[in-house]
């Protein structure tokens, strides 16, 4: 006996035309969630530049044939390469999150929404440099602006109550259904094509979370984003070209995304898309550091200065406790060896020790030259890691948002030091002191690339939001070709 199963094509799912009717409809109102973008956006630029002095990364860019050049392509910051939208977005979507230093989302799943920018800025370039052949007018970086603001509404809301790395998917899902929607967007698709793009997105293969994980740490961690973004391109050009969508593809029986991928679980929301967000979403400012980890390097470099004052190393430190939060213990509380720099910046002990031992931490950090020295796993041995309940609380609840972290330090001859951050510089509640430091960075990072003549046209072009937002986007890329 069988049992009868409807071919009767239903609607598209709620979640899914809720996405693409924000996309395409919704009107960005706020003044902060722009002025927030504008800053995401130097900041997220200066970070692909800095990962442009690792040959672990530039391995991995350019044109996927050697040699090839794509008339009115979108231009890769940074670098000499023209690409198609799918490779470009894929170049700048890899240098963004190579070093692990642009913004981050923290919540029931967190991520980093800025990692959309590979797909916003290679489409938003290379369709202002088609259409000016055509006599079309360009794209401008304010349309850049509003796409980023709703790309980290659309990944950041529906991480707010939805945990894929609880089912052991990576966060970069909401990379990929994000960009296709703002992309298609850009691109000037109407709702169906939308709502099919979309639907591809949650189709697709999801990737596995393996690689940010112990025993199976690995750099395709710094090129997953990347990969994402770019494959959101690609199925924003194939539902323009008119390939057809999934209108159940996370709420059919058996083969939805919800009972494949998800236990059975229907996505729960908090609010609904606005510009929630970007106004509220973290920056990193001073360490190159998985996000649960800022507060307790800042405390460590505090602790720094008070060995220095008492004459003491971190070779007098008898005994180290961090008290955390529930996602830290979970993602970053890592013994045993390292071996990778992926590995490295994903364990709170090394990220501890280095400050302690040098005062600073930098990306080189992570490095073999540095990871050689002995006194660091030495160190690492030494720490224990405790969940705070009420940090973990905080972690959770809108209304504080907080990644506290306390560090105390037990030294031999008996003394206690001990310091408590709450929020990192770069939470909303610190923009006032964060800020004018973002801009520090975004200046050293220029200086890693280019000429001072170049820094300075970039700067002009950068620091003046209304004289940004007006300029064509192939206009603004165009300062950052070497």
């Amino acid at each position: 006996m069988t049992s009868h199963i409807s071919n009767e094509r239903p609607s598209f799912d709620k979640v899914i035309a809720d996405i693409a009717d924000y996309a395409l409809g919704y009107e960005i109102k706020s003044d902060l969630a722009y002025a927030t973008a504008h800053y995401c956006l130097m900041d997220t630029l200066g970070c692909g530049l800095e990962a442009l002095e690792y040959p672990a990364c530039t391995k991995l860019l350019g044109p996927i044939v050697p040699g090839t050049v794509v008339p009115h392509g979108a231009r890769v910051p940074g670098t000499s390469f023209q690409l198609d939208p799918v490779q470009a977005a894929f170049n700048i979507g890899a240098m963004i999150r190579w070093l692990d230093f642009n913004d981050t989302w923290l919540a029931a799943e967190w991520g980093h929404p800025s990692d959309n920018l590979g797909g916003i800025l290679a489409v938003a370039d290379w369709h202002s440099r088609t259409g000016a052949v055509e006599g079309k007018p360009a794209l401008t970086m304010k349309q850049v602006l509003e796409a980023m603001i709703k790309a980290h509404e659309i990944q950041g809301c529906i991480a707010l109550e939805n945990s894929f790395n609880k089912v052991g998917l990576d966060h970069v899902v909401l990379v990929k259904v994000a960009s296709t929607a703002v992309v298609c967007g850009l691109l000037g698709l109407n709702r169906e094509q939308t709502l099919n793009a979309i639907s591809l997105a949650w189709v697709d293969g999801q990737s596995l979370r393996t690689y940010r994980h112990a025993p199976n740490t690995g750099s395709r961690k710094s090129w997953a984003a990347g990969d994402a973004t770019s494959r959101a391109v690609r199925l924003a050009l194939m539902a323009r070209a008119g390939e057809m969508g999934y209108p159940s593809a996370l709420t059919a029986k058996t083969w939805g995304f919800y009972d494949v991928s998800f236990r059975g679980q229907e996505f729960k929301f908090q609010r609904p898309y606005g510009s929630y967000v970007m106004e509220n979403v973290l920056f990193k400012i001073s360490f190159p550091a998985e996000f649960h980890a800022q507060t307790v390097v800042e405390t460590a470099m505090t602790l720094r200065g008070k060995l220095d004052l008492r004459g003491k190393t971190a070779e007098d430190i008898r005994k180290i406790t961090i008290r955390t939060h529930e996602a830290c213990l979970r993602i970053i509380d890592k013994k045993g060896p390292l071996s990778n720099p992926a590995d490295r910046d994903h364990c709170v002990q090394y990220m501890i020790a280095i400050p302690l031992i040098f005062g600073r931490l930098t990306a080189a950090d992570y490095e073999d030259q540095v990871a050689g020295d002995a006194r660091i796993d030495a160190l690492r041995a030494k720490v224990e890691c405790v969940e705070e309940p009420q940090f973990t609380k905080d972690y959770h609840d809108p209304e504080k948002r907080s990644i506290a972290n306390a560090l105390r330090l037990e030294l031999a001859d008996g003394t206690v030091l001990e310091e408590t951050v709450e929020y990192p510089i770069g939470h909303k509640r610190r923009r006032k002191e964060g800020m004018p430091l973002l801009v520090e960075k975004f200046k050293r990072n220029l200086a890693r690339r280019f000429g001072e003549e170049q820094q300075q046209r970039i700067l002009d072009a950068s620091l003046d939001r209304e004289q940004l937002e007006r300029m064509p986007v192939s206009e603004y890329v165009d300062l950052y070709v070497v």
